[in-house]
């Protein structure tokens, strides 16, 4: 289960990378919670759809560095790269620990730090 939860991520990420927000929600149950730990709470696909197409203006560019998985947990630890409102990208480390029900991205808990 560790293994397949891994490859369950790494393909949302690809969508994400793709520009695919509806590819990455496919991959998602429809009670999708993202904390972002010290900051907000998105709970739902809509939500989550919104915050992305007001938020990822252009693809993020980020890298996994480390990807551990047990049970039905993924944590995925590394840089991403956004775009913000002028145009300007800004570096950030980060820390996800993803929960998985049944083959699909239930919850996250973002740790996000601006590098």
């Amino acid at each position: 289960m560790s293994k397949e939860n891994k490859e369950i991520l790494l393909t949302a990420n690809s969508f994400i990378k793709a520009g695919n927000h509806e590819g990455f929600l496919s991959l998602c149950t429809d009670d999708l919670v993202w904390e972002f730990i010290g900051d907000q709470i998105l709970s739902g696909k809509d939500a989550v759809r919104k915050y992305m197409d007001e938020v990822y203006l252009e693809p993020p560019v980020f890298e996994v560095q480390n990807l551990i998985s047990e049970n039905n947990s993924v944590i995925a630890i590394g840089k991403i790269t956004l775009k913000n409102e002028n145009g300007e990208s800004v570096a950030y480390s980060y820390c996800d620990i993803w929960e998985l029900r049944e083959g699909r991205l239930k919850s996250l808990k973002a740790f996000v730090i601006k590098a």
